[in-house]
């Protein structure tokens, strides 16, 4: 299944494709993480322990964060130290790190990443457990993003967000498929079956645009790169940019 969204800030959508079709949220979900940490109360800047065993959605049980599942080792050498909320949030965003975004929604809470989703005007996504949580998920306790509602989500970031996601380090699919030098803040998400990216681009020549492409099927190898997937994501997003000036 392959789901796409396109919109300018203040603009009914351009493109639509399977738009409100839902979709394990993967990595996408990491976004509205940071929205909810950095409009909390939180002194981001306050140290916080850094530990891997979490407690699970299925009450009185915990998990355990698996460093073979993470594609950042860094927050994993300060286990049993500390380390601030605000670089936990970037190595989240930047990074991709799972143990990061579990840290930061153990101090946020899921409740407050929920609201972020309705302030954003989301209507079909939603954020019930940690990730790696595969207890919770073996019973029906999931993750679920739309296309529409990742672009929504976009729209809603602040500045201080979107800088955040401009760090994003793995520059495939929807930054892929855009001409070497233009800026995106964007997050993406990939594991076997499932491959999906959202963000901001911001050509020098045009308005600003939101896209999102949500694809769960075959050619997601889960792998971070040389994903076909990620492939098809960037002609997407290649593609679109093509029209940039004509989105409207």
């Amino acid at each position: 299944m392959l789901s796409i969204y396109v919109a300018r800030s203040g603009s009914a959508p351009i493109r639509m494709v399977n738009a409100d079709v839902a979709h394990d949220a993967a990595s996408t979900m990491k976004a509205a993480v940071l929205a909810a940490l950095y409009r909390s109360k939180l002194d981001l800047d306050a140290p916080v322990p850094v530990f891997e065993c979490f407690p699970s959605a299925v009450p009185g049980s915990t998990f355990r964060n698996s460093i073979a599942m993470d594609s950042d080792p860094q927050p994993w050498r300060r286990l049993g130290g500390r380390a601030t909320l605000r670089w936990l949030a970037n190595r989240m965003i930047t990074q991709s790190s799972n143990l990061a975004t579990n840290l930061c929604l153990s101090h946020v809470g899921l409740a407050a990443v929920n609201q972020i989703w309705r302030l954003a005007g989301a209507t079909n996504s939603f954020t019930n457990r940690l990730i790696e949580d595969y207890a919770a998920k073996n019973i029906g306790i999931v993750n679920v993003v739309t296309a529409a509602d990742l672009a929504r989500l976009f729209l809603y970031l602040g500045p201080g967000e979107l800088d955040v996601l401009a760090g994003n380090q793995h520059r495939v699919d929807l930054a892929a498929g855009l001409p070497e030098g233009t800026q995106i803040a964007f997050k993406n998400g990939w594991f076997p079956g499932l491959r999906h990216s959202a963000g901001v681009v911001y050509p020098a020549d045009s308005a600003p645009y939101v896209i999102a492409v949500c694809y769960s099927g075959p050619l997601a190898t889960g792998h971070a790169v040389n994903d076909p997937a990620a492939q098809l994501i960037a002609r997407i997003s290649s593609g679109i940019w093509a029209q940039r000036h004509a989105l409207a």
